[in-house]
């Protein structure tokens, strides 16, 4: 779609929303940006905008509007099965995503990684090994820079790494990675997405347009992944913390190792690597084989990986006072995630957890504890449910905190020396921080403040 003079509603005023505005006005559309808050600030919105000739409308979206609009991108926050945006599909207006939108106007190689947890971590791995190899290089997405903020910079040569969540996938239509990656699937966002079934099912979407030629990336002992690629269109490779493969990259003993259909190859050892725990090497293995099957040599690949370090907030070493160490796993949002987590504590902990319910089980977490948990300290909506949960199973005691600033002053006041303290909630940070980012660095605040 030609945007030169189009008008498009940009639903969300939120980062994602602002760059979709910005990027459209910079192509010659006409946004508009349009919040269900009624009470929207729109003169700050205005302000974080160059682009100054955009409507903003709040609460209602007049009909006028509505029959004015050529497109509409959603942001990613905006369920599509919204009364309004499903009166858009009606309308028989497109109804693109943030990323379709960044896609339709980037250029160069698109590397994507999707999956319920590991992607923050991938990417950025998968950003330094392209970064090292090749000269534009530009890693967007969840991670925190907003795709339709760099797609303009965009060269044929360019390589672009992008995280993309199971919200971004659902509003795809021409969005086609060279390499994608599907990490693991496990339970997260059903208070979106309603089922595993649909939540799976737009995670697959990742694949929707890749050609013979492309390839994806999945996780063979994630059996919903190990039986989605056996019948889809791009070439599959695996990966494997378990087993070897007799073709894909696989981890055996204390060796990473990439089986082709030419040649084996030893990519690395585990010791070699600043990474800790199984989770990192498949996070390594993931980033790995993609950057492989991108082109990248052997030699560079095996270079950056070693070169790098653990990503800000998932199981980041903080400090240590008075003989405890407390680690900020922020990023583990969800009860899988926050298992990787404790499993990588080796000393007896003290763990935060709790926040804002996303109607997840706690159950599979609780039972991971394997004796390490000291104590469950609890924040957030949650805090109530986990408590039950934890003394349903009889897995440690538990502690009610007003906030996080009292949750770490508590573990503060009760760990030994030898002990670790570790943020790893479980659960997503709403309702008490804007994102998981600033609850990370609230901990590491209060922790450095002790």
């Amino acid at each position: 779609m030609e945007l030169k003079g189009k008008k498009v509603l940009v639903f969300g005023s939120g980062i994602s929303g602002i760059g979709a505005a910005e990027l459209l006005g910079q192509v010659g559309a006409l946004p508009v940006i349009y919040d269900g808050k009624a009470d929207l600030d729109k003169e700050a919105v205005l302000h974080k905008i160059n682009h100054k000739n955009v409507e903003i409308y709040a609460g209602e979206l007049p009909g006028s509007v509505r029959e004015s609009l050529d497109l509409v991108v959603l942001s990613p926050g905006v369920p599509t099965d919204l009364p309004l945006v499903k009166s858009f599909y009606d309308q028989g207006l497109p109804v693109w995503g943030e990323v379709e939108l960044a896609y339709r106007t980037g250029k160069g190689r698109v590397l994507a990684i999707t999956g319920t947890n590991g992607k923050t971590t991938t990417t950025a791995l998968l950003g330094k090994i392209m970064s090292d190899a090749v000269e534009s290089v530009f890693v967007v997405g969840n991670i925190g820079t907003p795709y339709t903020s760099k797609s303009l910079e965009m060269k044929e040569d360019s390589v672009t790494v992008a995280e993309i969540s199971s919200f971004q996938l659902e509003t795809i239509e021409a969005f086609a990675p060279k390499v994608s990656a599907i990490l693991n699937i496990t339970e997260d966002h059903l208070n979106r997405h309603h089922t595993m079934e649909e939540y799976i099912r737009v995670k697959e979407l990742i694949v929707k347009n890749q050609k013979p030629e492309d390839v994806c990336v999945l996780n063979y002992e994630d059996p919903v992944l190990r039986e989605f690629g056996k019948n889809i269109v791009p070439k599959t490779v695996y990966f494997s913390s378990e087993q070897a493969l007799d073709q894909g990259i696989f981890l055996d003993g204390d060796k990473i190792i990439l089986r082709t259909e030419q040649e084996e190859i030893l990519l690395v050892k585990t010791g070699d690597l600043k990474l800790l725990g199984r989770h990192n090497y498949e996070n390594v293995m993931a980033a790995s084989a993609m950057a492989y099957y991108a082109g990248v040599p052997v030699d560079s690949i095996r270079k950056s990986i070693c070169e790098f370090t653990a990503v800000e907030h998932r199981i980041e070493y903080v400090t240590e006072k008075n003989g405890v160490a407390y680690y900020n796993d922020s990023k583990g949002t969800n009860p899988d995630a926050a298992i990787k987590g404790i499993q990588a504590m080796n000393r007896p902990t003290w763990l935060i957890g709790g926040g804002y319910d996303k109607g997840s089980s706690y159950d599979e977490w609780l039972n991971s504890f394997d004796g390490k948990v000291r104590s469950l300290v609890l924040i957030g909506q949650t805090k109530e449910t986990i408590r039950d949960a934890a003394e349903r199973l009889g897995v440690c005691p538990c502690i009610l905190c007003e906030d996080l600033e009292e949750a770490v002053k508590v573990c503060a006041e009760n760990a030994s020396p030898g002990e670790a303290v570790l943020l790893s909630p479980a659960c997503a940070s709403w309702g008490q921080f804007d994102n998981y980012e600033q609850r990370g660095d609230k901990f590491k605040e209060y922790v450095r403040n002790l």
